[in-house]
């Protein structure tokens, strides 16, 4: 299930960025090309799906607000052909720097399932109790 939606895009962005951006073929139709928004939400989906994989479930029961909207920063920066500047990239910095701090868990994301630390199989420590290299015999005549 994507994280965002071309009518959520569309509310966000409105439409015609994303026509202008996605119709690309060589006789303008004049609509969005679902083909190249899919493509574009799943690239943005699998860049945050990977920060997401060493602390929560996947795949997320309920979409929090917070992933669709990196969702849909992350989606219009993949529907550039060049690289934007301005608020676009403003965003999308900003973007990245929150998904790295979802993966060090600064952000949390409410009602998300976490995954459970592996353990090591053992309930304490282990101590191995070895031959003392300093002994008072060994150390005469040093103090």
């Amino acid at each position: 299930m994507p994280y965002c939606t071309l009518s959520l895009l569309a509310a966000r962005y409105g439409e015609q960025l994303l026509v202008m951006l996605t119709d690309r073929g060589p006789v303008p139709t004049g609509a969005v090309d679902t083909a190249v928004l899919d493509r574009a939400v799943a690239d943005a989906d699998a860049v945050i799906d990977g920060y997401l994989a060493g602390r929560y479930v996947l795949p997320l029961a309920a979409i929090p607000p917070l992933i669709a909207g990196l969702s849909q920063v992350l989606t219009l920066w993949n529907l550039h052909v060049s690289t934007p500047e301005g608020k676009v990239k403003a965003d999308y910095d900003a973007a990245m720097a929150q998904l790295r701090d979802i993966a060090r868990g600064t952000i949390r994301l409410p009602d998300a399932a976490g995954i459970e630390p592996a353990g090591s199989g053992s309930d304490g420590v282990l101590a191995v109790d070895r031959e003392r290299p300093f002994t008072e015999a060994s150390m005469k005549g040093f103090i």
